[in-house]
């Protein structure tokens, strides 16, 4: 009796939120795009300077060490201390939350980027040098592209996360699906909550897939 009594108000509650996500898809589809659009901009930048970082410290093991704490520090500090430290600079809005995006994905693309570079077989780079290239050549033509597969690894691996931050960014004015949560939270209306962390969840899963097949091909082509 019980049981039924749960599948029905499941059954109901499913129902009410399909009714709440068609009655506000709009708004839904906008709060999807800003989202998406904070998300990806501050993953687009933050690959560019993690990788300009990580192929730096490969040669110099002690800047290594003090770039890795400073990004694992970065990492490590709580979401909505970030935006706090953040505010007083860049002020309440987008740009305060791109830029807490961007820190708190530094660590896995610079890790990735040094690690990967590192991990290459040194009588390669011999031998590269052997044929007279010069260390941009090897760079370009050697480095970046055998280590792409484990830098796009790192940028999977960041990119999924700021998905989930991305929503604690809508609490200071930044937009995106994080909005829908805390208006819930604050007007005691679960649909919005529900339907908020359903489609941040969504688009982390697409993330994930996309960026997932990009590596398989990448792997499968340095092999």
């Amino acid at each position: 009796m019980r049981l039924l009594e749960s599948l029905g108000t499941i059954s109901q509650s499913i129902a009410e939120l399909f009714r709440f996500i068609v009655a506000r898809q709009e708004t839904i589809f906008e709060l999807t795009l800003e989202h998406l659009w904070l998300v990806l901009l501050a993953g687009f930048i933050a690959i560019f300077i993690g990788v300009a970082f990580g192929i730096t410290i490969t040669y110099n093991k002690k800047a290594a060490s003090i770039v890795l704490a400073i990004c694992q520090i970065l990492m490590v500090v709580p979401s909505f201390a970030m935006l706090g430290f953040l505010i007083p600079f860049f002020g309440i809005g987008f740009t305060s939350g791109v830029i807490a995006l961007i820190l708190y994905s530094l660590l896995p693309v610079v890790r990735n980027t040094y690690t990967g570079i590192q991990e290459i077989p040194p009588y390669i780079l011999e031998a590269a040098h052997g044929m007279g290239m010069s260390e941009t050549a090897v760079l370009l033509k050697i480095k970046i592209p055998l280590a792409l597969p484990t830098i796009m690894a790192g940028f999977r691996t960041a990119m999924v996360m700021i998905v989930g931050i991305g929503a604690i960014a809508a609490y200071i004015g930044a937009g995106g699906l994080g909005e829908l949560i805390f208006h819930g939270i604050s007007r005691t209306q679960p649909m919005r909550v529900m339907a908020g962390a359903i489609f941040i969840s969504l688009i982390a899963l697409f993330t994930d897939l996309i960026l997932g097949k990009i590596e398989d091909r990448l792997l499968a082509r340095t092999r």
